[in-house]
This record gives structure tokens, C-alpha cells and sequence, in this order.
């Protein structure tokens, strides 16, 4: 999550990256998430993302509010699984 800061005393504009870099076993367990609950519910309900321990690679949904994340956690958005999706029917994958 990218946070951005105004100052009223200087007048810049601070770029915000509108995804996060994350490692590729990162995104890799939080999509295996996310397609093992699309294949077990009939009419999935869309996520807002999933919650990844970064030790583990566990994963957990987030459905609703802001995600409460532990230390060792890290939230990939729906924004940054769709990115993906997209990058690998690019590539053919």
C-alpha cells in the first residue's frame, strides 16, 4: 500500500505506483489462493485480495474493509492478481 503525504509549504507532486512491487512467489501463492476458491464456489463473491504470510505463503481472503495485516503479512489486491492474469495471457501461460 503506497502512501503519499501532502506538504503545504512545497507545492510537489509525489508519483504513487498504483501496484506494489511484489516477489513473484508472492503473487504466485495469492493467485493459487484465489483460483482454489473460484474452483470450489459456484458464484464466487470478488475479493477485495488476499492476505499472504510471507514465511508460510499461506493465504487468507479479504472480503470486506480495510485488511488488518499481521507483521510478517503482506495484502496482494485483486488490482495486482487482474495485472498479472493479464501479463500471462500476454505471454501465453
Amino acid at each position: 500500500m503506497a502512501y503519499a503525504q501532502r506538504n503545504s509549504d512545497a507545492l510537489t507532486d509525489v508519483a504513487v505506483s498504483p501496484l506494489p512491487t511484489l516477489s513473484t512467489s508472492l503473487l504466485a501463492s495469492a493467485r493459487h489462493v484465489y483460483k482454489n476458491y473460484c474452483q470450489v464456489h459456484l458464484h464466487p463473491q470478488r475479493p477485495l485480495g488476499v492476505a499472504v504470510n510471507c514465511e508460510t505463503y499461506r493465504g487468507q481472503l479479504i472480503f470486506s474493509g480495510q485488511p488488518i495485516l499481521l507483521p510478517h503479512e503482506q495484502f496482494v489486491s485483486m488490482e495486482a492478481l487482474d495485472h498479472l492474469e493479464s501479463e500471462l495471457a500476454e505471454e501465453g501461460l
